[in-house]
């Protein structure tokens, strides 16, 4: 399943509700790194998009690094007040001509599935068949997401930005939306048809494997991060190089380079940019940064 590669496209398109489910767990441990010299930190803090209402997630240890960051770095800013712009730079990339029917785009097997789902569209349906693949399964994921109980309300991002801008500190991004929206739309075809397969799943499908995915969240588990939120990726060795290794390389970059500069800020990225061989913290490492966990 492609999850959190697509959940902020979703948001800023206005496909994911804003409503939330209760939970319940044990007291929240989720993983936190810094790097830091003499006069710089460099917090890294992997996220989750979406969260069920009321789950708790911060920590004092969390809480102690935002207070003493002066600012937050997160993967792109959508401008929830000027929602025409993500629009404009998504249907740029996403609409073109002369194109496969959407229900020829996947295997035989998955079409009566597509059927249904795009029977459920209703009219989002009817210009489907004009995007490319990879835009197609971001528009599909949304009501999947929204279907299996999972919405856009009180993710981490969401809640770090408000907390930054109630202090006055500024907030940055390491993309641009159309920066981020490019990797998938430069993926081969036979990548975005894996993530379109993916939209296809069953909500209590969806739903199962992000239950195991916020549980790996939860409690800090980096191998079970590995494992969940970069499940996709085996299937599809373009996937892995586009969305995890190309950009985590530009991520440790620039990371690198702010290390000239004094200060303390957090990067707060999806938790599967944190996990893995091809993590953020490994290309550090390889840069000859130390990286020490936090929590």
């Amino acid at each position: 399943m492609a999850f959190g590669w697509l959940v902020k496209g979703l948001a800023a398109l206005g496909l994911l509700s804003a409503g939330a489910v209760e939970a319940r767990v044990p007291a929240p441990r989720p993983a936190l790194w810094k790097v830091s010299d003499r006069d710089t930190t460099i917090y890294l803090f992997g996220t989750i998009h979406l969260l069920p209402r009321n789950y708790p997630w911060r920590s004092a240890a969390l809480e102690k690094a935002a207070d003493q960051s002066q600012g937050l770095i997160v993967e792109t800013i959508v401008d929830e007040k000027n929602p025409q712009s993500f629009a404009a730079d998504f249907n740029k990339l996403a609409i073109s001509p002369g194109l496969p029917r959407l229900i020829d785009r996947v295997s035989a097997d998955k079409r009566p599935a597509m059927a249904a789902m795009l029977a459920k569209a209703g009219p989002m349906a009817a210009g489907m068949d004009r995007l490319e693949t990879w835009a197609a399964a971001m528009m599909l994921l949304g009501p999947q997401f929204n279907s299996a109980g999972l919405n856009q309300a009180d993710g981490v991002e969401t809640v770090l930005k408000q907390k930054f801008a109630a202090a006055g500190k500024p907030i940055g991004q390491l993309e641009t939306n159309a920066e981020q929206l490019g990797f998938f739309d430069v993926l081969p075809e036979a990548a975005q048809r894996n993530l379109l397969e993916g939209a296809l799943e069953r909500p209590e499908e969806v739903r199962k494997q992000f239950d195991g995915m916020l549980a790996a969240w939860s409690r800090g588990d980096v191998k079970a991060i590995a494992a969940t939120f970069n499940s996709e990726m085996s299937e599809s060795p373009m996937l892995t190089e586009m969305l995890l290794k190309r950009r985590n390389e530009n991520w440790s970059r620039w990371i690198q380079q702010r290390m000239a500069q004094p200060g303390t800020v957090m990067i707060a990225v999806g938790a599967g940019h944190l996990a893995g061989p091809y993590s953020v913290q490994t290309m550090l490492q390889k840069r000859g940064l130390k990286v020490t966990r936090v929590q």
